[in-house]
């Protein structure tokens, strides 16, 4: 049995915070040699680490009503005999005394467990010596600053949000030697401001360098956005508008496509909404070109088999489907090249490219239709002919010759994509925006997608 062993001094709980920090890498590595040295014949593994550091920070009417701070990891070992795997999920202490017999723990119970599963035909197993390391450091507002630093701008309001902020951590090491690590600083902050009819205007302030002046510059959006609301809401009949998507209502509409729409496995099975595009039977429009892009660092290029995807990867391009995701599973059961993604054929980096209209022209653009800044309850209605349907949320405005007259009421819509995005779609802004994914059960998402806001001709609303 390989032993490791930790001698580290007794220190007080804020030097040891520092300390969990810097082992987070070395402990990880350790245990993965470790873990190479308990092989018998047949035996491989793979082992995946969660981690992060983070501050929560929960309002609710402008005032604080929750803070702490989170120090967390999870690993995940899955043990591999001939075709057939199962996995453990572990809690990882940095401390290898504690950590490395639980794993020992986990290996003599998979070892049982294995042997009496069937087959997996497509099975990927470890393979390769791909190495990579990559941190992104960031400039976080400090515990203490966040709430002075929050809350003044929001003086008198009914400001609701969370802040969240710290460190992330994934890392993946196999029995093959292959071993990643990725480490980023960032932060969100997820918030609503509400009228005193309970109406609301919600935004999301993000990233891994903190910046006042941009935050301000973003409250102040809000607020003219929220005295805007305190007027009575407008009832739209059902039919057809143009419509401004700003980029929060993009956002929900292009994660979609990672439900049913870019994966190779839903095209190859019929479920997916691109499988007219692929067929050649549809095609979006010529100004729509959609790129998995890793080049801005949000998230790790590794997925869970420890396979680096391409630092760019063209999916829509010109509104004809580039590719389509391929993990290595997929590519195993239909004998087609893989490109790395992740076993779910999900997004991980989505961009979609700019177009021509200012931000100061939307208005004027849209002239009589529908603002949308907000979408929700997102949902295929017609997958296999891309149809979308949802409701309208928060601040979405009934607009007259260029003119915000009135709140509306909630609407449902429902939207093919080959309509709003193909011979609909009149521009899209020159400008795009990072809207994160701001999950955190279990833990911080990572992420987000970059995309500009979309002005679309006869947008169909059903109630």
């Amino acid at each position: 049995m390989t032993q490791l062993v930790s001698n580290q001094p007794k220190i007080s709980s804020k030097a040891m915070g520092q300390q969990w920090l810097g082992r987070w890498e070395s402990s990880f590595n350790e245990l993965a040699n470790a873990l190479r040295s308990q092989l018998q014949p047949q035996e491989q593994f793979t082992l995946r680490l969660v981690a992060e550091t983070s501050q929560f920070t929960r309002f609710n009417r402008g005032k604080v009503r929750q803070t702490g701070s989170v120090r967390d990891g999870e690993l995940r070992l899955s043990w591999i005999i001939g075709q057939k795997t199962s996995d453990r999920a572990l809690p990882f202490t940095t401390e290898n005394e504690t950590d490395w017999p639980t794993l020992l723990q986990a290996i003599a119970e998979l070892r049982q467990e294995v042997p009496q599963l069937p087959d997996d035909p497509y099975l990927v197993v470890p393979s390769g010596a791909a190495t990579s390391r990559d941190v992104h450091t960031g400039e976080l507002l400090a515990e203490a600053e966040v709430v002075g630093t929050l809350l003044p701008e929001v003086d008198g309001l009914d400001f609701a949000g969370l802040y969240a902020g710290g460190r992330s951590i994934r890392a993946y090491a196999d029995s093959a030697g292959q071993q990643h690590w990725f480490e980023t600083d960032s932060f969100s902050l997820d918030y609503s401001l509400f009228t005193e009819t309970a109406q609301a205007v919600k935004g999301i302030f993000a990233g891994s360098d903190w910046n006042t002046d941009a935050y301000r510059r973003q409250l102040a959006e809000s607020k003219d956005l929220l005295a805007l609301m305190a007027q009575p809401p407008k009832s739209i009949e059902r039919g057809q508008y143009r419509t401004y998507l700003a980029p929060a209502a993009m956002a929900d509409l292009l994660d979609m496509f990672s439900w049913g729409g870019v994966s190779e496995a839903a095209i190859r099975r019929g479920g997916s909404a691109f499988g007219l595009m692929s067929r050649g039977e549809k095609q979006l429009s010529p100004r729509f070109t959609l790129t998995e892009n890793f080049m801005r660092g949000g998230v790790p290029r590794f997925n869970s088999l420890g396979e680096v995807a391409p630092r760019q990867l063209p999916i829509i391009e010109t509104g004809q489907l580039a590719n389509s995701l391929v993990s290595s599973r997929t590519a195993k059961e239909y004998d087609i090249a893989s490109n790395y993604a992740v076993s779910d054929e999900s997004m991980r980096a989505p961009e979609l490219s700019s177009g021509q209209l200012a931000p100061a022209d939307i208005l004027q653009a849209l002239d009589t239709g529908l603002y949308l800044s907000n979408l929700h309850y997102l949902n295929w209605s017609d997958r296999p002919q891309g149809r979308i349907t949802g409701m309208t949320r928060y601040a979405c405005f009934w607009v007259e010759n260029g003119k915000i007259v009135a709140p509306i009421e909630n609407l449902r819509f429902d939207e093919s994509l080959y309509r709003c995005f193909g011979n609909c779609l009149i521009d899209l802004t020159n400008r795009v925006e990072f809207i994160p994914r701001v999950g955190t059960y279990g833990n911080r998402e990572l992420g987000g997608i970059w995309t500009p806001g979309a002005l679309v001709e006869a947008f169909t609303y059903t109630l």
